[in-house]
């Protein structure tokens, strides 16, 4: 049984496409079809459906549906300002638009523009994956390096009290004063690799672990469609 990965790639090179050459007709980058092709991401179904057509293949249904939402309404959306009160189970946590740091420095004692904004989070959420809501704080993506991700201007909650790095997780980090948000991998020597999902236009780079704070591991992220 041929999964949406394999057909990607296969569906390609039997169109004697480069990667390149499809993410061109698709509009994308080719960091976006490697995704794909090793099954990092999911192409939505109506970006199979593009593929089929550029590529002239069948592409596997029983998988397509698979990757479609399988999201269940729980709920209705409740609009909420500063001024309602938290229920039981919310937190509200400082959301920093534009964050300004030091180079070496920490986080919270060097950002300059607050301005108040917060935004609220459920705490049973939060503690069921091990994460404790004094330590989060939420700032906004700078840049597309980390397309198709997410990209700039997108939401990101940050755990401030996981500092440790596990190889090919997303973490925040002052990098000679400035907010990165990247995948980072150990090294031998001391040494990190910093890596972003749009590795076409931002290529890898290693440095020394004293050259960075880790400031803590993204856990979250939102985005407009």
């Amino acid at each position: 049984m041929e999964n949406l990965k394999d057909w990607v790639k296969t569906a390609r090179k039997n169109a004697k496409l480069t990667q390149e050459q499809l993410a061109e007709k698709l509009e994308l980058t080719k960091a976006a079809v490697s995704a794909y092709e090793t099954g990092r991401n999911a192409p939505s179904v109506a970006l199979v459906n593009k593929i089929s057509k550029i590529t002239n293949t069948t592409p596997p249904l029983n998988q397509i549906k698979k990757n479609e939402s399988n999201a269940t309404l729980i709920g209705g959306i409740e609009v909420w300002d500063k001024n309602t009160p938290l229920n039981e189970d919310e937190v509200e946590v400082p959301f920093y638009k534009e964050v300004y740091l030091s180079a070496g420095n920490g986080f919270t004692s060097d950002i300059e523009d607050h301005n108040g904004y917060k935004l609220r989070f459920s705490k049973s959420t939060l503690k069921k994956y091990g994460i404790c809501y004094e330590n989060v704080v939420c700032v906004s993506a700078d840049g597309d390096s980390m397309k198709p991700v997410f990209p700039d201007g997108a939401t990101l909650g940050i755990d401030t009290g996981n500092k440790s790095i596990k190889d090919g997780q997303i973490y925040a980090i002052n990098h000679d004063g400035l907010l990165r948000t990247k995948i980072l991998k150990k090294r031998p020597g001391n040494k990190i690799l910093i890596q972003s999902y749009n590795s076409e236009e931002y290529p890898d780079d290693e440095v020394s672990l004293d050259e960075i704070n880790v400031i803590g591991r993204v856990f979250w992220w939102s985005v407009m469609i």
